[in-house]
């Protein structure tokens, strides 16, 4: 099987689709972000970098590589489930016959033999995405300049053939190609086609370079003259070889800058300007895509703008709370220091309609619900990890139970040097107790859980409502929902740590970390409703056993994050059907 994209034409009445399928693409292999440290002391090489980035132009918008490699693109078709396995062999399928079939051209025969292993497709932003007040539109190269273009680097392993092809291309339906100098360098380009505007240039003799418009191509080659390309971006070379991988299916990068100016002027949903400039701090955000024997992992890493003034703390303190939960539970998500999470959080989001949680609302909902002070009388002292999990009930027979699962917090109550502030904490947590007696007329009710002691409160209409308590001397805990504290108190013997979906699904670099993410997709799925966020995500969760994540703070500028997803099998999987016998079946 072949990877889908190539250089061949396409119609500009197709480009959002095709800008929809290359951002899908780039989320898939981009699944949020990942990555740790692999090439602290070693020369940067071209290889370590994007394929193309020495030609793509820096304010590219988006990139994505893709390996060329058959038996990489079996080896995931055989991930998943049947149905899993369909959706991909469709759009497989519909992006051959788009960009190869349709257009008479077969991977095997025209594109194998003289392609290197990875191709890269880079969306380019429009011309007009920084400017405050667009031109008016005159000529259709200018209206292509107000559009998104695309430039693909398809690196060449055979010159002589890469020379031919483009010597001699494909006849077109409509139109012919013309042939054109810029700077010094041959450009095919098409002429007379409705809504057509290919061009091909060989650059350097090593890369052929196919582009939607012609001042696609020149940006092109005026970022490889000029080194204004991706490769000269402030981060990019100093950042992306620490995701690396000679065995990789894809990588991708986003521009967080030129992302965050094309949302600002969107008309449907502005960013307010002072997000905007919050989002100019960050420069960058790249991933590695590998394929394993039990899934896919993806390591990733962002970066600051290297002449922004916000700099990162580089404190990696996490790791201990999977140790203090059951082996039985369903996902847990750990940090380092809550306090500094928060003020992150802030910094990014005060202001942001995109927000999930607005920062001033919680705030001001936590204060007149329980006349506590966010920042003061709780985080004041949450400064160590931290972590929430779910954990399912085994309800006591006789003991009716409306809750399935519990969630517990903990929290280390310490200073950033360590310092035990439990004091602090219980004065808080006297007030929160005090608010819930007074004001809501619970019961707070002093209990004992395996000879320690806790505090309960209970509804006015005697359903325990939540317990909280100490563990480890300092680390604060409350659940809520179903009645689970015997399964943290005392520490349980097998930990969620211990158990081998945890140690085959959570990675164990970068280490230290400064936080862990673990997911039972399976037992979640079968035993709890979950709330539908994307597009056939039955189907995708039905395909997936866990899913585990480890993050740090590399350096003062940069975040590292690696995840890995474990997936089902499908046995005895079928070859992607032949363009031929694809091309039968719809003409019958």
């Amino acid at each position: 099987m072949a990877p889908p994209l190539v250089s061949v034409p396409m119609k500009k009445n197709k480009k959002p689709s095709l800008v929809l399928t290359l951002s899908a693409a780039g989320l898939l292999i981009g699944a949020g972000s990942v990555a740790y440290w692999l090439l602290s002391q070693r020369q940067i090489s071209s290889s370590d970098l994007l394929v193309g980035a020495n030609i793509i132009p820096g304010d590219a918008l988006f990139a994505v590589s893709l390996t060329t490699d058959p038996q990489q693109w079996q080896k995931l078709r055989e991930f998943g489930t049947r149905e899993t396995q369909a959706e991909l062999d469709r759009n497989l399928v519909e992006l051959r016959e788009r960009f190869l079939t349709n257009n008479g051209y077969d991977f095997q025969k025209d594109i194998a033999p003289w392609v290197g292993n990875d191709i890269t497709i880079a969306i380019l932003a429009p011309a007009t995405a920084s400017k405050a007040v667009p031109k008016p539109v005159t000529t259709n190269e200018d209206a292509a300049s107000d559009q998104q273009s695309m430039v693909m680097v398809l690196p060449v392993k055979n010159p002589e053939i890469a020379k031919n092809i483009l010597a001699q291309p494909k006849t077109l339906k409509q139109g012919k190609w013309i042939d054109r100098i810029y700077q010094g360098i041959a450009i095919k380009q098409s002429e007379g086609q409705t809504g057509e505007n290919l061009s091909a240039a060989l650059i350097d003799g090593r890369f052929l370079v196919i582009t939607d418009s012609r001042k696609a191509t020149e940006r092109a080659i005026d970022a490889y003259k000029n080194q204004t390309s991706l490769a000269t971006t402030g981060g990019f070379a100093e950042n992306f070889p620490k995701i690396s991988n000679y065995q990789r299916f894809g990588q991708f990068y986003v521009n967080v800058p030129t992302a965050a100016k094309i949302a600002a002027a969107s008309p449907n949903r502005p960013l307010p300007a002072q997000v905007l400039a919050q989002l100019q701090n960050n420069q960058g955000l790249a991933g590695t895509m590998t394929l394993e024997a039990e899934g896919i992992r993806f390591k990733g890493v962002s970066w600051l703008n290297p002449n922004s003034q916000r700099v990162l703390a580089v404190e990696n303190k996490a790791g201990k709370m999977q140790s203090r939960v059951p082996a039985e539970t369903l996902m847990m998500l750990s940090g380092g220091n809550l306090q500094r999470l928060w003020g992150d959080y802030v910094l990014t989001s005060q202001g942001n309609p995109l927000s999930p949680i607005a920062p001033e609302q919680l705030k001001g909902g936590i204060k007149s619900l329980t006349t506590l002070d966010l920042d003061k009388d709780l985080l004041s002292w949450m400064k160590g990890e931290f972590s929430l999990s779910v954990i399912p009930n085994t309800p006591k027979e006789g003991s009716p139970n409306d809750f399935r699962a519990g969630l517990v917090f903990m929290v280390q109550a310490s200073n950033a040097g360590g310092k035990s502030l439990r004091n602090s904490a219980e004065a808080s947590i006297k007030q929160l107790d005090d608010v819930m007696r007074n004001q809501y007329q619970f019961q707070v009710q002093p209990a004992k859980v395996a000879g320690q002691p806790v505090v309960n409160w209970v509804s006015p209409y005697g359903t325990l409502t939540a317990t909280h308590g100490w563990l480890d001397g300092d680390v604060a805990f409350l659940v809520v929902g179903a009645p689970i504290t015997d399964k943290i108190v005392p520490k349980p013997n097998n930990t969620l740590a211990s158990t081998i979906p945890f140690q085959q699904t959570v990675p164990t670099e970068p280490n230290p970390t400064n936080g862990q993410f673990f997911l039972d997709v399976e037992r979640t799925v079968n035993n709890f409703p979950l709330p539908t966020l994307i597009p056939n995500q039955q189907t995708l969760l039905g395909a997936t056993r866990s899913i585990g994540m480890t993050s740090a703070v590399s350096d003062s500028r940069s975040n590292l994050y690696d995840i890995f997803i474990a997936l089902k099998k499908v046995s005895n999987t079928t070859p992607l059907p032949s363009p031929e016998s694809n091309k039968n079946n719809s003409s019958r």
